[in-house]
């Protein structure tokens, strides 16, 4: 029973450490590596109090040094899925009913032990499962994570804080129920962040979650359930499993409890699971809620009145930071004539200057790509710009798996701006640049806005006012994230609440209130003092 009306610690974002030579910070997560690269780990599945192993695994091995072998992961039966399901139901009936604050402070204490005591572990364990330099890594798995925990707990307060108007003698007030069922969360590979935040977001507002982490993110994500479980989230209230993705999501969708699903993940993947989803609606519960981030055709126009070496940096950080594999990666580009050479040029060089490798050597700012299927799909993208007459490679434009999937940096040069790596999303290092004529800037607005299906981030670089306003206007549905004079990427909790529409998703802003609000439905109280006793009104008089 609550005692009091409750403030909560104001969210600050957390600072990122710079893990320059000789700080206590670099040392502390290269020996953390270290530990964990030359050791194993047996990775069960998680439901309820109960840490099962099948015997059915899969190993776990780094992208950038992949016959090595960190560890292993067990596979679920359908007979799991139904287990882990019972057992959130169970597990709903004490968490649902949890005052607000003591839900509050297990996340409050998860995102304090990240930034504390876990802090080397998690990042390392990023940097090993999906080849995240040191830099990547703290930016993702240690910050923004604790901040997607600090910050939601701001929202969650500030939403049940938000209440009805009362009038003489009635008294309005609003309680934002957890759903009525369970939560699906899948989670992608390339944020530890993103896959800590979907399942705790939903379990914050009272859900509770049945969580599959991606099988190239399991390694990272059991140090998210050894942090949470340190906090204190009691059994159940998270289960989380691997195995077949299709077998998991199809024992979720055909149980009448399923009640939501927080996805990030492949358009297609989305799409499908949305028509599953209708195809049961009328065995559910209660209308589902649908929320997911799927993909990218990420862009950056420049206006003639561009720095070029502005927009050169622009496109060297947003296309091959973490080996374009974020969402928001730069992908396409426009450049003006008058300074397309200018800023090729300084592309050109930025790329030649970057060191490729593992990411214990903290000089590599290039690392590997997920697997060897996002590796071979970009090859083979590579040789076919190689070979076509409408193409060629200004960068880069080799790879090598025999260690490691490294894939170079590679900037594509089109004379097509519908050319196949202009309109498709290759989530890898690979950015193609279209050289437009100077003179019909507003025309290749309107091409940027009308080439890909997706809406996710984009960006703008001119010194004119004038033609900002008019690209933002112009590309107002093209980016739910939309950035003037700055690279595509690197929203942060907190200042830029990530989403987009189109075929990018459902746009509902991780990282602010609006998300949360999917996770809860309310239910208006309206209390009167003293009752009427006579139906009739004034106007019935004689």
């Amino acid at each position: 029973m609550g005692k009091g009306f409750f403030n909560v610690p104001p969210a600050i974002n957390e600072p990122v450490k710079t893990y320059a030579p000789g700080s206590p910070e670099r040392e502390s997560v290269l020996k953390q590596y270290d530990e964990m690269f030359n050791s194993t780990v047996d990775i069960p599945l998680y439901i309820g109090s109960e840490e099962i192993k099948t015997g059915n695994t899969k190993p776990l091995s780094p992208p950038h040094d992949h016959q090595h072998i960190v560890g292993k992961y067990h596979l679920a039966e359908k007979s799991h899925i139904d287990k882990a399901i019972a057992n959130n139901l169970e597990a709903r009936k004490k968490w649902a009913a949890l005052n607000w604050e003591q839900r509050a402070a297990i996340f409050l204490k998860a995102a304090d032990l990240i930034a504390g005591p876990y802090r080397a572990k998690i990042n390392a364990a990023t940097m090993i499962a999906q080849s995240k330099n040191i830099h990547q890594a703290e930016i993702d798995s240690a910050c923004e994570l604790i901040d997607f925990l600090k910050f939601n707990v701001e929202y969650m307060a500030k939403i049940y804080s938000d209440q009805p108007k009362s009038d003489d003698g009635i008294w309005n007030r609003v309680e934002y129920r957890p759903l009525e069922g369970f939560v699906y969360a899948i989670t992608p590979f390339n944020f530890t962040a993103i896959a800590g935040n979907l399942p705790a977001s939903a379990a914050m507002m009272g859900n509770v979650v049945l969580w599959k982490p991606s099988d190239s993110q399991v390694y990272s994500a059991k140090v998210i359930v050894d942090i949470f479980k340190e906090a204190g989230l009691p059994d159940g209230v998270i289960n989380v499993v691997y195995g077949d993705p299709e077998m998991i999501t199809n024992t979720v969708i055909e149980s009448p409890d399923f009640a939501g699903i927080h996805f990030t993940g492949s358009t297609n993947v989305f799409k499908g699971i949305w028509k599953k989803i209708g195809n049961h609606i009328d065995i559910y519960k209660t209308y589902p809620r649908i929320v997911g981030e799927t993909g990218g055709k990420d862009f950056i126009i420049a206006h003639p009145s561009s720095n070029p070496k502005q927009v050169a940096t622009a496109i060297s950080r947003g296309a091959f930071e973490f080996q374009g594999q974020k969402c928001s990666a730069a992908s396409r580009v426009y450049l003006p004539k008058s300074i397309a050479d200018e800023v090729l040029d300084y592309v050109k060089t930025d790329v030649e200057s970057f060191k490729i490798g593992a990411p214990n050597n903290m000089e590599n700012f290039i690392t590997a790509v997920i697997h060897e299927g996002s590796f071979d799909k970009l090859a083979s993208y590579i040789d076919q710009a190689k070979e076509d007459k409408d193409a060629r490679i200004h960068a880069g434009g080799t790879y090598d798996k025999s260690k490691g999937y490294f894939v170079t940096p590679t900037v594509i040069v089109t004379t097509d701006p519908k050319y196949k790596t202009m309109t498709t999303e290759l989530f890898g290092p690979v950015v193609t640049i279209y050289i437009y004529e100077d003179d019909k800037w507003s025309e290749t607005l309107e091409l940027v806005d009308g080439t890909s299906e997706y809406g996710l981030t984009g960006a703008v670089f001119s010194a004119c006012r004038y033609t900002i306003e008019e690209a933002t206007t112009a590309l107002q549905n093209s980016a739910g994230n939309f950035y003037i004079n700055d690279k595509p990427t690197g929203a942060v909790v907190g200042q830029q609440p990530f989403g987009g529409a189109r075929a990018s998703g459902t746009n509902d802003k991780a990282g602010s209130s609006q998300n949360l609000l999917r996770w809860v439905s309310p239910r208006l109280i309206k209390e009167t003092f003293v009752s009427p006793v006579d139906y009739r009104y004034p106007f019935l008089g004689e």
